[in-house]
């Protein structure tokens, strides 16, 4: 009787802990989504950044603003 009564407490302490372990196994997974989707978030943010950096110093854009403000700009030739 006192096996089985053993057997019984030690099978119940091991099912708890199993129940334990798949818990913080789940919320372990909920916090690693939530951080990537972060990550996308801020890496999508940055790409529209560089996008519009792009955009704005790209050659013609430079040209068209220099001639829209009437700009008096030389050249810089290397030494």
């Amino acid at each position: 009787m006192l096996k089985l009564l053993i057997c019984t407490f030690t099978t119940f302490a091991i099912a708890v802990v199993m129940l334990q372990l798949r818990q913080e196994r789940r919320e372990i997974a909920y916090q690693s989504n939530a951080l990537h989707d972060k990550i996308e978030a801020q890496q999508s943010k940055l790409w529209n950044q560089q996008l519009q950096i792009a955009t704005y110093t790209s050659p013609n854009a430079i040209k068209r603003t220099v001639g829209d403000h009437e700009l008096q700009m030389s050249t810089v030739t290397p030494d």
